[in-house]
């Protein structure tokens, strides 16, 4: 860890901007905690697409967008892809896509849990998202009239606000763990 604090990053992959939106809003929310400004506490939203490296990271958000009880594939290839990175840091993991009241679907996504156990993550949320039809393809639009699906924005900023603040109280009130050391033989 450097003189700055803990840097976080928070990476999501977004299919129509809703959960990058939230992304930029968590990324502020851990900043501006009361944990995360008494520990200088820096944290940095950018796209999954853009495959940033965690070992750059003390730790991190990683989220998606949910569409048929799914991630997005940019998300779950990341996972994958940094899975050992992942493990030698604290990770939560983010999940958008529930709508309406109740919310629909009602069930968590179905590759969370293995997402879980190979990045092995401290914890992971759902939280309402966004549809929004005039950003739909055609397809969309007619499964989503199809379902009968709620249109309207109903991601929960205070929601998300007051799990970031956990995340900071969780990254401040004790030590974050060393990556393994690298030993080499000459």
């Amino acid at each position: 860890m450097n003189d700055h604090g803990p840097r976080i990053l928070v990476t999501v992959a977004s299919k129509h901007g809703a959960t990058a939106e939230m992304a930029t809003a968590m990324a502020g929310y851990l900043q501006d905690s009361p944990a995360g400004r008494a520990s200088l506490l820096r944290a940095v939203a950018v796209p999954v697409e853009r495959r940033p490296d965690p070992a750059d990271y003390d730790a991190v958000v990683l989220g998606s967008g949910v569409y048929a009880g799914r991630w997005l594939e940019p998300a779950r290839h990341y996972a994958a892809e940094h899975s050992a990175a992942l493990r030698r840091r604290p990770v939560w993991l983010l999940s958008s896509g529930p709508i309406g009241e109740p919310p629909f679907p009602p069930d968590e996504p179905h590759d969370v849990e293995p997402i879980l156990a190979i990045v092995g993550a401290r914890g992971h949320r759902t939280f309402p998202g966004r549809l929004d039809k005039a950003l739909l393809g055609i397809g969309e639009r007619a499964m989503v009239t199809a379902m009968r699906a709620p249109v309207g924005d109903f991601r929960d900023w205070a929601a998300l606000r007051a799990w970031a603040e956990e995340i900071a109280d969780q990254l401040t009130s004790s030590p974050l763990p060393s990556p393994p050391s690298v030993v080499t033989r000459s």
